[in-house]
């Protein structure tokens, strides 16, 4: 869909969102108003669902979500906890696009002037950026935060075109990173980051005031493990050293320890630093495979916002609650 036919489904969405929310109208009632058919009313309404431009909350006694977002909190010192309503019986795919439109549409509330985003490519990263409706912000970078290169290609398009495509939705500018995912020596990657072109990238990744990214686990199919990135030695340190998630390819343990991880001597990816750094380290989860990744990470404080559907949510905080279990009842 081009980028004019895309602001003007949006516009339409809105619009009727708000004769159908606000003013409490049917969708025959609009249909007639805006004179269009109401399956195309219904289209539009799931348009604005699907894409953030509408958020539901619904208040029952039990207040659900709420008292998942708050179990997280009590455990996790978030800025930020956002549960996005998913169907227990969604698809990976449903669920995907929901928890990405989501994310989209807050990522898009936070860019401001002069802001510089960092994204660490993966699936989930590459569906938010599909989600994007455009916005032109003044002075705004897009920046790598790690290569994306293989063995058998030096230049791997995936993690540009998803800088690309953020770039082009906020008229930003787009800074790419054309070193591979992993080294073949760590030697190598500490020669090349003296090259001033580097360090350029590396400064613009550590000024990062939103960085967006996910957690990759092997059981999800995540990128880094699907995409011909990791060899056979690789996935023996991986196994070797209870390695249980990635961020930017750079991994970490159950704890959340990274620094002495053999594996991260040669990822291309920024030190974990960083994200505890950022205003906005917003990660966003969907799939109950990410889990043990993401505990490690919240328990390394590596994630100060998170974006996760209701199923996985609702494991995480009955895992937290196990845990307690545990820490009360040695």
């Amino acid at each position: 869909m081009a980028n004019g036919d895309r602001q003007e489904t949006a516009y339409m969405a809105v619009r009727v969102a708000r004769l159908y929310y606000f003013q409490n109208m049917t969708t025959a009632a609009i249909a007639e108003e805006i004179g269009t058919s109401r399956a195309t009313v219904s289209r539009l309404l799931s348009f604005a669902l699907d894409r953030g431009l509408v958020e539901i909350r619904v208040h029952d006694p039990q207040e659900v979500s709420g008292n998942l977002e708050s179990a997280i909190a009590e455990r996790y010192k978030l800025r930020s906890i956002q549960v996005v309503p998913v169907s227990a019986a969604a698809t990976e795919k449903e669920t995907l696009q929901r928890v990405a439109g989501h994310a989209a549409a807050y990522v898009s509330s936070l860019v401001a002037p002069s802001t510089v985003i960092g994204l660490a490519w993966g699936t989930t990263v590459a569906e938010i950026a599909d989600k994007l409706l455009p916005k032109h912000v003044h002075d705004v970078d897009v920046v790598q935060l790690n290569g994306s290169g293989t063995g058998l290609n030096f230049v791997n398009t995936f993690g540009e075109s998803i800088v690309s495509r953020f770039a082009q939705n906020y008229g930003a500018r787009a800074h790419h990173f054309p070193v591979p995912a992993f080294f073949d020596y760590a030697d190598t990657r500490t020669a090349l980051w003296r090259e001033k072109s580097i360090k350029s990238i590396r400064a613009l990744q550590d000024s990062a005031s939103i960085l967006l990214f996910s957690i990759g686990a092997e059981a999800t199919g995540s990128h880094v493990h699907t995409g011909g990135y990791l060899g056979d030695e690789e996935r023996k340190i991986i196994r070797d050293e209870g390695l249980v998630g990635d961020i930017a390819t750079v991994f970490f343990r159950e704890d959340g320890t990274w620094r002495d991880v053999a594996l991260n001597a040669r990822s291309s990816g920024p030190d974990m630093d960083c994200f505890q750094r950022a205003a906005h380290s917003i990660c966003v989860v969907s799939g109950k495979g990410k889990i043990p990744g993401l505990r490690a990470a919240l328990q390394g404080g590596f994630i100060n916002e998170l974006v996760i559907d209701e199923p996985s949510a609702r494991l995480l905080v009955e895992q937290i609650r196990a845990a307690e279990g545990k820490e009360h009842n040695p």
